[in-house]
């Protein structure tokens, strides 16, 4: 009987394990197709000989987007949004959240309610846009006529994220809580001393979570910011995608690279600084989401 559950386990473990590598390898795949068709020549591409590995490796496609200054301004009005906007979003939620999680709060009840209603139905994208338009038409009366404040700002609450904080909030004993009140501590001091160092795996996941949404954030960022040197990254993309498809820009192209490897260029560009912090957010990923999701 041992021996049969012994067999029984390692099987499991080597279907699981197979499928698990297909699963990750097929995830792997397009980043790594991304690399190899920006620095690949332009027959290689065009004519889809790109599998894996490039051929006639060429880097003039990373070359012609690092010469553009739109580039650059598009990346930094990116890292604007993603960092001013994973703050605005942070604060505004872990106060939301923390005032969620005491029960001594007033109308605590239909406030999460309200909170859990707003993920079942949606308004929809028009009155959506309408709203947008009724907040830039406040910020322009106060002098604010930037609009990536506007993305900051209209897009700092997301209900799922403040569920997940006020959850893990609700999981801090009451006992040192009440410890700390009785050393004299404020509100605010509570807040900041106790349940914010003891829920930060679940902070740190929602701040992922704010933060990729706004460095991927597309389809607000184009119907908000008007002016073309406020545009984000992922708009830049898709005006870039749209010109190397229109007949008369490439009419005259004549370059040793497809006008894909730069778009590809491009992708392999906007991911690779989510790459680069993924690691250092990794280890308090599923703990803050098994802590926040679960409530006692």
């Amino acid at each position: 009987m041992k021996r049969k559950l012994e067999i029984s386990e390692l099987i499991f473990k080597i279907i699981s394990y197979t499928l698990l590598a297909i699963f990750s390898l097929a995830c792997l795949y397009p980043f790594v197709y991304a690399i190899s068709a920006s620095i690949s020549g332009i027959h290689a591409v065009e004519y889809g000989e790109i599998v894996l590995f490039p051929k006639d490796i060429q880097f003039e496609a990373f070359g012609r987007m690092f010469n553009n200054n739109m580039f650059w301004n598009s990346y930094s009005n990116t890292l604007f949004i993603t960092l001013y906007g994973t703050l605005f979003s942070m604060v505004t939620s872990i106060l939301g959240a923390y005032a969620l999680s005491k029960k001594r709060l007033l109308f605590r009840t239909p406030f999460n309610f309200f909170l859990v209603f707003t993920m079942w139905f949606s308004a929809g994208i028009v009155p959506q846009y309408l709203n947008y338009l009724d907040t830039r038409a406040v910020f322009n009366k106060i002098g604010i006529m930037d609009d990536k404040w506007l993305v900051v700002i209209a897009m700092g609450m997301a209900a799922m994220n403040i569920i997940l904080l006020r959850n893990a909030f609700e999981g801090v004993p009451s006992e040192v809580e009440e410890a700390a009140i009785v050393d004299g501590a404020t509100e605010m001091q509570v807040l900041t001393n106790v349940f914010i160092p003891m829920s930060q795996s679940t902070i740190a996941t929602v701040a992922l979570f704010f933060a990729i949404s706004r460095w991927n954030g597309y389809f607000w960022a184009r119907q908000m910011i008007s002016n073309a040197n406020e545009h984000p990254l992922q708009v830049f993309i898709r005006l870039q995608l749209e010109n190397f498809t229109n007949p008369e820009v490439m009419a005259g192209w004549n370059e040793p690279y497809a006008s894909d490897s730069v778009i590809y260029a491009l992708i392999v560009c906007s991911i690779v600084p989510i790459l680069i912090i993924y690691p250092f957010i990794q280890k308090y990923f599923a703990k803050g989401t098994n802590v926040g999701g679960v409530k006692e």
